[in-house]
């Protein structure tokens, strides 16, 4: 296949399947390729197997070869470890088919007895393998002896406790096995049948077995999310039991515990949005909160989660059971994206009436987003939850009385309300204003951006806060963002070139021939340091802006309301103070870029 340079990358039409527009990307500095138009993924190792048909090894010695390296000649304590694994699989598939004899035989008639009242089916019982392990300490260890006592303690099938007998971990117990995603048997998960705790109880860490980094079901949900395009985390065993019986086969649980970081990644690379379904009580809804907390750092432009809340007092086979699969397909089909579930939680936890508590919201907020570790989306964050807090606490403008409106005679008299005029602009801000000070200062401040990325990272936060008046310089404003936060060393051309790779090539070309207004920022031989400054200035006083006029608006609607001089004296310190602001921004315009 032919590839051609693109930006950073490599692209191409991809060897995968058949199409006429390139979508097949290689990235050297990362060492993957991929195909938007496919999805096939993977590195170099992958490329062998996949498009040379080589088993891995070999695929591994002819990289070693190309790139004059020597593979290493087998280890034998890895040998061994990978034997004794082996082995540790042949001693959990054997405790999964005694299981499950068990629960068929005599001893057996409780928990099939437990299944009938779940409604569990047979051929649900079989296709998860579920057993019963017998109220007894030996039974197992008997049966599995062959297998010799240290295998067996070392699967976390028997307990063994300093210098007593040992005996089975598992009594008294429905037993489900829990599996890897190759379908093998590594660890089991036990319901108790009566009284006693634990309600469920797991297998140990052992060799074959990590909690926090395997998910329940995951051999059966990812074929079946190739089909759904979709992965559903709910609470247990049972509930993705329920569900499969159902029909919805692309759903796993955790095992015990909340949603580690681990298992999050791994949920990532089935689906860029996994819906978490939890239960509707306090438990479910603070499990939904620590999962958001563990998921912030790791979000990016395709990496988030999705909510669904069942309805109180209710788990997913209570749901269906009530209204059939069609109940729990209307929940999933219209899900709670994280950012509103987080909202709406912050908005929820405690009552917000004084001025202290909405700060305190507006502070968690902000501690929320700064967590994201991924620029782009923590600056969309920040952005999201501020025009939130904005729109939820805005204090309506008083309504004026056609009956209280007063016309002045002349400026300053004392008689009535006063309503100042506006003094006459001046002829730089005139030239602003009757040139759309808006759209010039944001393709102004966007070229400059262009020729001095380094001020990109210093304004970050002053630049996000800009509203800008046309949707592409938006997009392109958060495009310099993000290729900022990703590299904070860019320089002009670098930023360029991101800028064409992205779509916005023409947009750039245009920004930085036109100069609009002579700032010294979008001037190519200008002052460096000058610019740099100058522009930082514009940036901040175009962001402070809107601010002021809206403290202006409001302070003269009170003014008109009641008039004093208290009002009369604040509405003329905005005024000033935008009168100042507007003249600052227009000598920046008048600069001759260096330094006069």
């Amino acid at each position: 296949m032919k590839i051609t340079k693109a930006g950073r990358e490599f692209k191409g039409c991809c060897p995968f399947h058949n199409e006429k527009t390139p979508s097949f990307y290689v990235n050297d500095e990362k060492g993957f390729y991929h195909c938007f138009g496919c999805g096939a993924h993977g590195d170099a190792i992958r490329w062998m197997t996949d498009q040379r048909g080589l088993p891995f090894m070999d695929a591994v010695k002819e990289l070693a070869e190309a790139a004059g390296l020597d593979v290493p000649a087998p280890d034998p304590r890895a040998a061994e470890k990978a034997e004794r694994a082996n082995s540790l699989h042949d001693v959990m598939a054997a405790a999964a088919a005694w299981y499950s004899e068990q629960l068929q035989g005599v001893k057996g008639g409780e928990a099939r007895q437990y299944l009938q009242q779940r409604g569990i089916k047979s051929a649900t019982i079989s296709t998860f393998g579920m057993g019963y392990a017998p109220d007894s300490r030996g039974d197992l260890k008997s049966a599995l002896a062959r297998f010799g006592e240290d295998m067996l303690i070392e699967a976390g099938l028997l307990i063994k406790v300093e210098d007593k007998d040992s005996y089975d971990r598992f009594r008294g117990r429905l037993m489900i096995p829990i599996r890897d995603a190759r379908g093998r048997v590594i660890a089991f998960g036990g319901r108790i049948l009566g009284s006693g705790e634990p309600k469920y109880l797991n297998s140990p860490d052992t060799p074959l077995f990590d909690k926090g980094r395997t998910l329940y079901n995951i051999d059966r949900a990812g074929p079946a999310n190739r089909k759904t395009n979709r992965i559903i985390v709910v609470e247990g065993y049972m509930d993705v039991i329920a569900l499969a019986q159902a029909g919805i086969e692309d759903a796993v649980a955790p095992l015990g515990t909340a949603l580690t970081e681990h298992q999050i990644d791994r949920l990532w690379r089935l689906s860029d949005a996994p819906i978490l379904c939890f239960d509707g009580d306090a438990a479910g809804q603070k499990a939904a909160i620590r999962a958001i907390g563990r998921a912030l750092p790791g979000l990016a432009p395709a990496r988030s989660l999705n909510f669904v809340t069942l309805p109180q007092g209710q788990d997913p086979d209570d749901l269906i059971k009530s209204g059939g699969r069609i109940a729990m397909d209307s929940l999933l089909d219209k899900p709670e994206a994280l950012v509103d579930r987080l909202w709406r939680h912050e908005l929820e936890s405690e009552p917000l009436a004084t001025p202290e508590a909405r700060a305190g919201l507006r502070q968690r907020l902000r501690n929320h987003s700064q967590t994201i570790e991924n620029g782009s989306v923590r600056e969309q964050y920040d952005l999201e939850f501020r025009q939130r807090f904005e729109d939820a606490f805005r204090r309506p403008s008083p309504p004026r009385s056609d009956q209280r409106r007063f016309e002045p005679r002349r400026p300053g008299q004392r008689g009535g309300r006063f309503q100042p005029f506006e003094a006459p602009p001046t002829n730089a801000t005139r030239t602003i204003s009757g040139g759309g000070i808006d759209v010039i200062y944001a393709r102004a401040i966007l070229a400059g951006l262009l020729h001095h990325p380094t001020v990109i990272l210093a304004c970050a936060e002053a630049l996000s806060a800009l509203v800008l008046p046309d949707g592409d310089l938006d997009r392109f404003r958060n495009v310099l963002l993000e290729a900022a936060y990703e590299d904070p060393t860019l320089d002009s051309q670098a930023l360029i070139t991101i800028c064409e790779t992205g779509g916005f090539g023409a947009l750039a070309a245009q920004l930085i021939d036109a100069n609009g207004l002579a700032f010294s920022f979008t001037r190519r031989q200008a002052n460096p340091e000058l610019a740099r400054r100058d522009l930082g200035m514009a940036i901040e006083a175009l962001a402070a802006r809107p601010e002021l006029d809206k403290a202006l608006a409001a302070a003269t609607v009170r003014l008109a309301e009641n008039w004093d001089e208290t009002g009369f004296a604040e509405q003329m310190r905005l005024l000033e103070a935008r009168r100042e602001a507007d003249a600052k921004l227009a000598s920046l315009a008048e600069r001759d870029g260096n330094g006069d």
